[in-house]
Parts: structure tokens; C-alpha cells; sequence
């Protein structure tokens, strides 16, 4: 699931407030396959070289930019 989330990310140039959300749920509540993390590494690196934009940015400008993957996945590794 992860991974399709991502590659539709990576194929649209934004990722969706609703994909967003349920990137941040699976990383929660799930242990991050190897492939996923590759995946979410991926994806930080395209938003980070501006390939990839967040939706939730166009609804909120005045809201802070931070990463959307600063290491969040590494914590639900188990």
C-alpha cells in the first residue's frame, strides 16, 4: 500500500492530503518493510528536489514547511 501511494505521488507531482494521511497512518501503526522505506525515501528525495508537491501546502500557505518524512517511518521500524 505504501508503495502505491508513493509511485502515485511520483507520477502526479503531488502528493494528496488524503495519500498524505494515510502514509502518516501506515507508518504508524505498521512495521516499514525495507521497500517501503526505500519508497518513502524516494519520495521525500523528489519532494525535497521540488518534483513532488504537497496539496496540503496549497490549502495553508501560511502554514510551516516542514518535511513530510524527516525520519518519521524510522520510528515505527520495529
Amino acid at each position: 500500500m505504501i508503495d502505491k501511494l508513493v509511485q502515485s505521488a511520483l507520477a502526479t507531482g503531488c502528493l494528496s492530503v488524503e495519500s498524505e494521511g494515510l502514509l502518516r497512518q501506515l507508518i504508524a501503526v505498521k512495521t516499514v518493510k525495507p521497500a517501503d522505506r526505500q519508497a518513502l525515501e524516494m519520495l521525500q528525495s523528489a519532494m525535497q528536489e521540488g518534483h513532488v508537491t504537497r496539496e496540503a501546502r496549497h490549502f495553508k500557505d501560511s502554514q510551516r514547511s516542514t518535511p513530510f518524512l524527516t525520519s518519521d517511518f524510522g520510528t515505527a521500524s520495529r
